[in-house]
Parts: structure tokens; sequence; C-alpha cells
């Protein structure tokens, strides 16, 4: 009988040790466990779920959740990637630097293209922080020592700082007041706020209804009426903005970690895996969401009205 060639018994051997695992993930998981009469290793996901975020300790009686010690972390490590980058520019550049500049390169051509190149580059250091810090938040998440992995007490250290709807709602309300802040800047805060107080059709109409101008006075007060009811919408359709953008992160990011947990529940190790990917993609799409958006309002809102 002929022997083995190497490539052929590496693929021996990579499938026995994937049936092994496969058998191994399958009898410890909750599935294998009923079916054997045991128990599985890992805990019921509805008894460790929890909406609110734990507190983890406290600071001069100040609160500290797991999802704010997860945010610090996830500070450190974009910061401490960034100075490793930078701190020797080279013109022949290392891995990191270059991942780096491909980054910012990519990012700042997409607000110049958006918004051109003066307006974009004001818009690109808000994008880009949203940007990286959401997909940072749901990357470093997928961590095995995040949720159940280290507890202090009955609460785990680390959480994604992400299904914490106080930490979307923050990212939210700055994303609102940039927007704001660059629509007013760049047209001025009088002609910015008519989009939502266009009062000045409706009281024109009403000075000519009492003018003597009655067929005049009175077509112009339906437009100005619908001037008005425009304006309503268009400001609620701002402030709606807060609560889609909070709700959009804070639902498809706490949904992804009940879903890992469920997984690694039913049959943990290799199962899970195809479901990391996908959280994976999951992460870098809600960033791309959340910063596109604001983008894209922030486009909208330093075009004139006659342009928007």
């Amino acid at each position: 009988m002929p022997q083995l060639g190497c490539s052929t018994r590496l693929l021996v051997l990579i499938s026995i040790i994937l049936l092994a695992l496969l058998v191994m993930s399958f009898l410890s998981g909750a599935i294998g466990s009923a079916l054997t009469g045991g128990e599985p290793i890992l805990p019921n996901p509805g008894e460790i779920i929890q909406l609110p975020a734990e507190e983890v300790l406290h600071i001069f009686g100040f609160p500290i959740t797991n999802t704010m010690i997860a945010s610090w972390l996830t500070i450190l490590i974009v910061v401490g990637m960034v100075y490793a980058a930078t701190r020797r520019v080279r013109l022949i550049p290392s891995r990191l630097q270059s991942f780096i500049e491909f980054f910012f390169g990519w990012m700042l051509n997409l607000c110049e293209g958006a918004g051109g190149k003066e307006q974009g580059r004001r818009f690109f250091p808000v994008v880009a922080t949203i940007f990286i810090f959401v997909i940072m938040n749901a990357w470093l998440a997928l961590l095995p020592f995040f949720g159940p992995g280290i507890h202090v007490g009955e609460a785990p250290l680390f959480r994604c700082a992400n299904t914490d709807i106080n930490m979307p709602l923050a990212l939210a309300i700055m994303s609102f007041v940039f927007v704001e802040y660059w629509g007013m800047s760049s047209l001025g805060a009088r002609h910015y706020l008519s989009r939502f107080f266009n009062v000045g059709p409706l009281w024109g109409s009403i000075k000519q209804l009492f003018g003597g101008k009655i067929g005049a006075g009175l077509n112009g007060i339906l437009s100005g009426v619908i001037e008005v009811f425009a304006g309503f919408l268009e400001l609620l359709s701002e402030l709606v903005r807060l609560v889609s953008f909070t709700f959009r992160l804070f639902g498809n990011m706490t949904a992804g970690e009940i879903l890992l947990l469920i997984v690694c529940f039913l049959m943990p190790w290799v199962l899970v895996i195809p479901f990391y990917g996908l959280e994976l993609l999951i992460g870098f799409i809600q960033a791309m969401i959340f910063a596109g958006l604001t983008l894209g309002f922030a486009a909208a809102a330093i075009a004139p009205r006659e342009q928007e």
C-alpha cells in the first residue's frame, strides 16, 4: 500500500481534529447534554442576559458599569494603535502605519466626496471617530474575556458598550449636535432655522389680508400653512433621528450578543465560528451606517434649501 504524502497526512490529521472538536462541541452543548443526561458547560442565556449595564465597582461613590469599562478599553486600544503607528513615521511605512494611512485616507475621501474638500475636512474628525468607536466596540466584544468570561461578583467585567442604550444615545446626540452646528455655521443660524420655523410667508399673507388684498392674502395663507406644516415635519424628522440612530445600533448589537450566547449554549466551539464571522460583518455594517448617515445628514444640512 503506497505511503500517504505529507499534505494528505496533514489533511487527515486536520479532519480528525475537527471531527473530535465537533463531537466534543455537540456533547458539551445543551443539545448533546439533553440526549446524554449531562449538563452543558455554559449557563443558560436566559439566566445571564441583562439589558441594563451591570455595576461592577464604585469610584468615589460613582457607579462604574461593565460597558463603561469596555468603552475605556476601546479608547485605550485605539489610542495605542495610532500611537504605535505614528510615533516613528517612515517614508517606507510599516504594515501598521500603512493600514492606518489607508483607513484615514479612505475615510477622508469619503467625507470629501459627500461634502466637498473644505466641508469634508470639517466632517472628517467626527465621522471617523464615530466609525472607529462603534466598530472597535463591536469587534472587541467578540474576545473570550467579554461577557461571561471574567466576573466581578455576579456581573461580567466587560460587556460590549454598544449594547448599553446610553452609549448609542450619546453617539446619536453627538451626531445630532454636530450636524446642527455645521448647518448653522455654514448657512447662518437664521437661514438654517427657517427650514423648521418658516412663518414668514404665512405672516406676510395675513398682513396682505388685513391690508385689503383678499385674494392674494387667502392664496398666501394656504401656501403659508403648508410651509409651516412642512417645517414641522422637517423638525420632527430631525428629532426622530435621535431615536432611530439609538435603537438601530442598540438593537442590532444586543441581538448579535444574544445570538452568540444562545449558539454557544446549544453547541459551543465549532458551531459558533460562522456566527463570529457574521458578527464581524455586522459590526462593520453598523459602524458604516452610523458614520455614513451622519455624513449624509451633514452634507444635507450645509446645502442651501433650494439645493437640498
